[in-house]
């Protein structure tokens, strides 16, 4: 009986491992979608149909499960929340194992988010790409991959919590709602 738990222990403990390329494709996505949301260096667009896929397989290399539906390809909202969710899920992943690089890391994702945003011609297309960024975080971030340790959880959440406020503008009522949400999903 001991045996068999600790075999199941130890087994348990071999899956735990960082995968050896998680940190630098989260890097590398995060290069990517501010590259694809503003839409420079010829790498197509958000809402383009097309050009998500890059990105996209980058993430499925760590979380299979994201995938982009029929409904949302050729959406920049659509594709762009569904983008940003699985990147931050990503980040989330990686704090299980190095929870400061995790919290460096969830900066820079939504540091380069915010200057896409800028960056992208002011209209339509530029409210798409906001909503789609923040639907991504309050909506796709999957919850159960936030880290435990204290510290780190409360750097994360601090940082998602004011995506907001960056790109809307402190006090905006999106700020307020992305506020809001992520205040509740840490409640209790």
């Amino acid at each position: 009986m001991f045996r068999d738990l600790l075999s199941s222990v130890t087994s348990g403990a071999e899956n735990k491992s960082l995968p050896p390329t998680l940190r630098s494709d989260i890097y590398d996505a995060v290069d990517q979608v501010k590259a694809w949301t503003i839409g420079a260096l010829g790498s197509g667009k958000a809402g383009d149909g097309v050009s998500y896929n890059r990105v996209l397989t980058i993430i499925q290399n760590h979380l299979p499960n994201t995938t982009l539906g029929l409904e949302s390809i050729g959406s920049t909202e659509n594709e762009l929340s569904v983008i940003v969710g699985g990147v931050t899920n990503m980040i989330l992943e990686l704090s299980k194992w190095e929870g400061m690089a995790a919290g460096m890391a969830m900066n820079t994702w939504i540091d380069a988010l915010v200057e896409a945003h800028a960056r992208v011609e002011p209209g339509s297309r530029r409210d798409s790409v906001a909503k789609g960024i923040t639907k991504g975080i309050n909506d796709y971030t999957d919850v159960t991959l936030v880290p435990k340790e204290f510290t780190v959880k409360i750097g994360i959440i601090s940082t998602l919590k004011n995506v907001g406020s960056r790109i809307y503008g402190a006090g905006s009522s999106e700020a307020r709602s992305g506020e809001a949400v992520w205040s509740s999903k840490f409640l209790g």
